[in-house]
């Protein structure tokens, strides 16, 4: 058999995959080994990116891009079925318990409300509004809530949707548009040659396609050593009694490890998150703590008869952001480890991949979610190879592919594919430094904010010398001797970038330095202004001694990244500080930036070659001869030393070992 476009997994998200590219003209084929078993029955439906306190950056954007498509999508999905998929823009109630924390106990509650207000707007972004209700508030608002909700959040742009309602609307808009379902599936290997895909094993035989879409959730690992694990999710529903003295649940409530999920007849009360691989079935434990939980926060539904208890699994990831987009092979797409998300992000998906298979557009935001990400750390790294793949001469073989340096550096959830960050003081002039930060290909450049509005010695006209549509700014708290210091200029840099045209750019490099003899950053204040910073939205990139402690604590803040030294600043005398950088790269959750002291392209390539993330360098180049030749220079071995961390090293060994082997020799 042979198709157009073949999707392996027939959930929400190959379905939608399917009928977007189907609607654009594409013959489809969707592979599935069971519909029921997919993890859309693992899940109440609501669409609710804030309620989930999803944080800032490329997985909140997918998915306030996501939740604005839904109106339209469903839509569009009933005009072609006739059937009704029970979305509804309903909003969505967080209570809180006294313990939580009460206001605060949210990202989003950072700010402070004036005494007394009951209703009180905040905005975490502006296209998202989120509004603290107190107690009084709150208990009118939705009558029935536990006695120790002491107040909550309201989010009235999320929604929920009917997931069993979409999934068999998916299916049926599937079928009456052409789509191909094949149900009983089982896809068993990828034939491959020559880095494309040629074909599918199945226990039905082999399937050929132009292109391939792995969509199959939890599964994925089966076919692709993808790091998506099964993820199990226990729920039931309880049936609304048709004469009750009490005002029915109107409101979606998302409360502390429990959501209950109003439909017409039911409460749907959910869910479980268990790391027990693939063992089926409902545990009395499992609904014994959802049952507890949704009773302390609705105690009225203990009346309630029980109607129904079910399962699934949800595709998980170690970071819990979905794969998605170009894989080892050109030919095969990625759409999987969606983990909770897999509802909600069904529009978005569907969308993007459709446009990257029929139009090669690959929007910026797919880098983010990119199978790479999982491979920079080759202690932790899941080659991307094959379970299957050749065929040729019966025998099976795996090849990895070349690894690119070129895979994104993602800060804060914004992507840049340079790993070298360059400066622009030092200089014998501006016209030097545009050539160098042209030469280094660098996409992002540190401004010593201070200095810009002071006007300093070769500081005049910066902001105007750079093309900053182009040049992602960096602003420094350079000169900056205490934390308040630091925080008031930190401030300033973020209006100058938004003066110069990068109204999202919230990032900081965070410099707290009283020392004026070393140049070395003082610890304490560095973690005061961080946390300060972190707290009013900054993305913060702290410059640090190499200390491993203090860079898990900045981690643990939220610093977007960590800076240490690899010697002291503009001191030019290269890795003195390795063990310790090696420990910050092994225990970082983070990007590690190796920041001053680097004072030769070898010693950059060496840094890149212990783990770093990236590099930053000034002193080096601006104060070399020819400027720009070095900056070149640092660019090709920042991504040497890339190159070598990712292939691996050979390992040393204490005696010679032959280049050529020894048997096979011609003797006389």
């Amino acid at each position: 058999m042979t198709s157009e476009t073949v999707i392996i997994g027939g959930g929400v998200i190959g379905l939608a995959i399917a009928i977007e590219l189907k609607l654009r003209g594409a013959n489809v084929t969707v592979l599935c080994r069971d519909f029921q078993a997919a993890a859309t029955h693992a899940a109440a439906g609501m669409l609710a990116p804030d309620a989930e306190n999803i944080p800032n950056g490329a997985m909140r954007s997918l998915c306030w891009r996501s939740r604005a498509l839904y109106p339209d999508w469903t839509r569009k999905l009933e005009e072609l079925t006739g059937l009704n998929t029970g979305y509804r823009p309903c909003g969505i109630l967080a209570p809180v318990f006294e313990e939580a924390g009460g206001e605060g106990s949210r990202e989003q509650g950072a700010g402070s409300r004036e005494q007394g207000e009951n209703f009180s707007p905040l905005h975490p972004s502006p296209s998202s509004p989120a509004y603290w209700l107190n107690k009084e508030a709150i208990h009118q608002y939705q009558p029935g809530l536990g006695a120790e909700v002491v107040g909550g959040w309201w989010y009235p742009e999320d929604a929920q949707v009917d997931n069993k309602a979409l999934a068999h609307v998916l299916r049926t808009a599937a079928e009456s548009i052409g789509v191909e379902l094949k149900d009983g599936i089982t896809v068993e290997a990828f034939l491959q040659q020559q880095g494309q895909v040629v074909g599918v094993q199945t226990n039905a035989g082999m399937i050929h396609a132009a292109h391939y879409v792995l969509a199959s959730g939890a599964w994925s690992n089966e076919l692709l050593p993808l790091p998506v694990c099964p993820r199990k999710g226990q729920m039931l529903s309880v049936r609304i009694p048709e004469v009750s003295p009490e005002l029915p649940l109107k409101r979606v409530l998302f409360g502390q490890d429990i959501y209950i999920v109003p439909r017409c007849d039911r409460l749907v009360i959910g869910a479980t998150s268990e790391d027990v691989g693939f063992i089926p079935n409902n545990t009395p434990e499992g609904i014994q703590k959802l049952l507890q939980a949704a009773i302390r926060l609705y105690p009225q539904l203990k009346h309630y008869p029980i109607q129904e208890f079910w399962w699934g699994f949800r595709p998980a990831t170690p970071d819990e952001l979905p794969i998605l987009g170009t894989s080892h092979c050109q030919n095969l797409t990625l759409a999987t480890g969606h983990y909770r998300n897999g509802i909600l992000l069904a529009p978005i998906t569907a969308a993007l991949i459709a446009d990257f298979i029929l139009e090669q557009k690959s929007d910026p935001l797919l880098a983010n979610f990119h199978y790479s990400r999982f491979q920079s750390k080759p202690s932790t790294s899941t080659p991307m190879l094959t379970h299957s793949a050749n065929f040729s001469n019966g025998h099976h073989s795996a090849i990895s592919p070349l690894p690119t340096p070129h895979s994104p550096l993602i800060i804060a959830g914004k992507t840049f594919q340079s790993r070298l960050m360059t400066g622009t003081g030092k200089y014998r002039s501006i016209e030097e430094m545009q050539q160098s930060v042209a030469a280094s290909d660098c996409q992002i450049v540190t401004v010593a904010v201070r200095r810009v509005q002071t006007k300093a010695p070769g500081h005049e006209g910066l902001a105007e010398a750079l093309d900053w549509t182009k040049i992602w700014m960096l602003p420094n708290t350079a000169g900056c001797q205490t934390a308040e210091e630091a925080i008031r200029v930190a401030r300033l840099g973020r209006e100058m970038a938004k003066l110069l045209g990068q109204e999202d750019n919230n990032f900081v490099k965070l410099e707290v330095i009283p020392d004026l003899k070393y140049l070395l950053p003082d610890p304490i204040g560095t973690l005061q202004a961080a946390e300060q910073l972190v707290k009013e939205g900054f993305a913060v990139l702290p410059y640090i001694n190499a200390d491993p402690m203090l860079a898990k604590r900045l981690e643990e803040v939220g610093c977007a990244t960590v800076m240490p030294l690899a010697s002291p600043i503009g001191s030019g005398q290269g890795l003195k500080t390795t063990a310790n950088i090696q420990i910050i790269i092994e225990n970082a959750g983070v990007p590690v930036v190796v920041d001053a002291g680097i004072g030769s392209p070898s010693e950059a390539a060496q840094a890149m070659e212990l783990g770093a993330d990236a590099l930053l360098i000034n002193s080096a180049i601006a104060l070399s001869p020819n400027p720009a030749a070095m900056a070149r220079a640092m660019n090709l071995a920042t991504v040497a030393g890339r190159l070598a961390y990712l292939a691996g090293r050979m390992p040393i060994k204490d005696y010679a070992s032959p280049s050529s082997p020894l048997t096979g020799t011609i003797t006389s």
